[in-house]
């Protein structure tokens, strides 16, 4: 892997020595409301600029650890079938060679392509998913593989033991009936975390963590296709993924930032902030953790 010419700010060392990639999959063909999320990777790396490497939530810094950015996959449009495939064959490439894959959306299918390479690779897995949105309707339109259906077929996949859900405040019924039987849901915030965290602690369970940017309240985060009023502040959003970095967290990915339905840029800022304070709390535990 060559590095990308426009690397998020503080990670652009090369891959060999890396212990994390990043990768982006501009990929919104799914889009079930407003498109413009494959736009949200690039922007990210070109807005990052705007923030330090620095944290002064968490005293961490960037440069304290080897970070590559590969850039975006170059994937086709129309059906998704491809671009999945494309994206299991990147996180797997990454996770073979002993590095931690961090993807960057587009819309929340792209996790289902890093969620089979995961299961490929660790065999067990659970499943933490922050999200306005259930994303466990069986169909969309008559569509199987849609954002709207992702956690349905992550859950579907051998190897996915139990997903995880917080924030979740929309969704058909059906999807409500679903999770009861089928998932940890939490709606509304981050009721329950702490549990689910120690629970996966103790026994040190691999876990996928996916973020989509939505569970954000609207007022932080407008710049997405699908806007779910009642999410959760950025400081609630932080604590809690800081607190899901005890897990043995294997891979994670954000996603759903449509920048150009936010001309003031304040999302993309957000997004920017969101995937720095995750890269050192995963990283930083990690290697407390060693």
């Amino acid at each position: 892997m060559e590095i990308s010419r426009n690397a998020f700010i503080g990670c652009d060392c090369g891959y060999e020595e890396a212990e994390a990639v990043i990768f982006g999959a501009p990929f919104d063909s799914t889009t079930s409301f407003r498109p413009g999320t494959r736009f949200g990777p690039m922007a990210m790396r070109t807005e990052s600029f705007g923030i330090e490497t620095y944290s002064p939530y968490q005293d961490r810094d960037l440069s304290d650890f080897m970070i590559f950015d590969s850039g975006d996959i170059e994937l086709p449009f129309g059906s998704p079938e491809k671009p999945l495939e494309m994206i299991e064959c990147t996180a797997t490439e990454i996770l073979d060679d002993g590095k931690m894959p961090f993807l960057i959306g587009g819309e929340h299918l792209v996790t289902l392509g890093a969620v089979r390479a995961a299961v490929k690779k660790f065999g067990k897995i659970d499943i933490i998913h922050f999200d306005a949105h259930a994303d466990l309707r069986d169909d969309y339109l008559g569509v199987r593989l849609s954002h709207a259906c992702v956690m349905r077929r992550c859950n579907e996949l051998d190897g996915v033991g139990k997903i995880h859900q917080f924030c979740i405040r929309s969704g058909d019924r059906s999807e409500f009936v679903y999770a009861d039987k089928n998932t940890d849901m939490n709606k509304f915030g981050f009721d329950n975390l702490a549990e689910a965290v120690n629970e996966l602690k103790e026994k040190n369970t691999p876990v996928y963590f996916s973020i989509d940017l939505d569970c954000l309240d609207t007022s932080v985060f407008p710049g997405t296709g699908t806007p779910e009023a009642g999410g959760v502040s950025f400081n609630e959003l932080l604590n809690a993924i800081i607190r899901v970095s005890e897990c043995n967290v294997i891979a994670a990915d954000i996603n759903e930032l449509a920048p150009m339905l936010d001309p003031t840029g304040a999302s993309t800022a957000v997004a920017c902030k969101v995937l720095r304070e995750l890269l050192l709390s995963v990283l930083g535990n990690k290697k407390e953790r060693i």
